[in-house]
């Protein structure tokens, strides 16, 4: 009968699923994040049964790619997946894995996906949702972003431990040497310490600085630029108001520095007492840099606040 035969197999789908839940933790116990190819991928994510999470990152990481988003990504991913591996609350309910092209383009192509890198949850129970795929564009690629999407997926929150980095303080501690070496050898003369202009462009630097979006990048560590797989396209400015790129603040930093230099010139025409020929040069000068880098601006503010209805120059 039916209800025979359902309960003659549930031994034999025990002993599978024992098995690989088995081989994953081994798997697992050499190296946080697994390989998979497609024979892999076939049998131990999509085949049932199957009790555990699998976060999937899809990438494509042999140098002939070029894919420099691709080594960044996977630096993060390996982050998170250790913190995971070697934390003390580490179970069998998620695994880490990794699908790179050129050993998995049968999934690539199972999966219809046409871009890298991607990640993607892979429940314990059903299929993945649209929920499950990772908003990379948004949220970016930071360790700690992805361990946020992963425990409101899974329920499993990771403590993000990253290796450390002596680079920054030793920066500091050769920038303050710096420093006190120069005040130490100019010690009779530190009038410059009572220069406002010295103190006025570094208040101006530090104003630029944040306002063109680089602590936004250092929160979410969004990617360089974005280039399209099928057209080689590169993408210097994001589509959407939520997310920017590294590229983007650089160039709203330099547009911002050129119409601030502009508004100077301006000042400077008006206030100075050269000759009335240079007077009218840096006139020209500040007007063109406002009126073509304010152009600009709004042109990329418009393009990523879709239905914005004003624009100066440029469309």
């Amino acid at each position: 009968c039916f209800k025979c035969r359902v309960l003659a197999s549930v031994p034999i789908l025990l002993t599978l699923l024992s098995e690989k839940v088995g081989q994953m933790m081994d798997w697992a116990s050499k190296r946080a994040v697994i390989r998979m190819n497609g024979e892999k991928f076939r049998r131990f994510v999509r085949a049932p049964p199957r009790n555990y999470s699998v976060i999937i990152m899809f990438t494509a990481l042999q140098p002939q790619r070029q894919c420099a988003v691709c080594r960044q990504a996977d630096e993060e991913y390996q982050i998170l997946a250790n913190s995971w591996r070697y934390s003390s609350a580490f179970t069998n309910k998620v695994f880490f894995a990794l699908v790179d092209f050129d050993e998995g383009a049968d999934v690539f192509q199972m999966l219809s996906m046409n871009s890298a890198p991607t990640f993607i949850n892979f429940p314990s129970k059903g299929k993945p949702k649209r929920a499950d795929t990772y908003e990379l564009q948004v949220r970016g690629f930071a360790a700690e972003q992805i361990a946020r999407w992963v425990a409101d997926r899974t329920d499993v929150h990771i403590r993000v431990i990253r290796p450390p980095n002596y680079a920054g303080p030793l920066m500091l501690g050769l920038l303050l040497a710096l420093i006190g070496s120069l005040a130490y050898l100019r010690r009779n003369n530190l009038e410059f310490l009572y220069n406002k202009n010295v103190w006025a462009f570094s208040a101006l630097c530090f104003v630029l600085i944040m306002t063109s979006g680089q602590m936004w990048n250092h929160i979410r560590g969004p990617p360089y630029a974005h280039k399209n797989p099928s057209t080689g396209q590169v993408s210097y400015i994001h589509g959407s108001s939520q997310a920017q790129f590294v590229a983007e603040t650089h160039i709203v930093l330099l547009f911002n520095a050129a119409v601030t230099l502009g508004l100077v010139l301006l000042h400077e025409a008006a206030t100075s007492n050269v000759d009335i020929g240079k007077r009218k040069i840096m006139c020209i000068a500040g007007i063109g840099l406002v009126v073509l880098f304010f152009s600009w601006l709004l042109s990329i503010f418009r393009a990523k606040y879709h239905g914005y209805p004003y624009s100066f120059l440029i469309s």
